[in-house]
């Protein structure tokens, strides 16, 4: 069970990388922090392919650390 579960592990930490890396940057670094940029809520919503990698990250993170629990009991 725990070899079946390391394995799943494996794929869905390579998932995530993977969609984190295809992201693209927010090109206003700390300067959103101090006010620099635009507000976070006057931006459009991302749309498209940058929406749906989102949601591919925050399911593979969800995954990800339910697995690592699960993980933790069976191993």
């Amino acid at each position: 069970m725990s070899v079946f579960i390391g394995i799943l592990l494996i794929v869905v930490s390579i998932i995530m990388i993977g969609s984190v890396l295809l992201q693209s940057s927010e090109r206003a670094g700390l300067g959103a922090v101090s006010g620099a940029a635009e507000t976070f809520f006057g931006k459009n919503k991302a749309k498209g392919m940058e929406a749906k990698l989102a949601l591919v990250t925050k399911i593979s993170a969800t995954v990800f650390v339910v697995l690592s629990v699960l993980m933790m009991f069976v191993g």
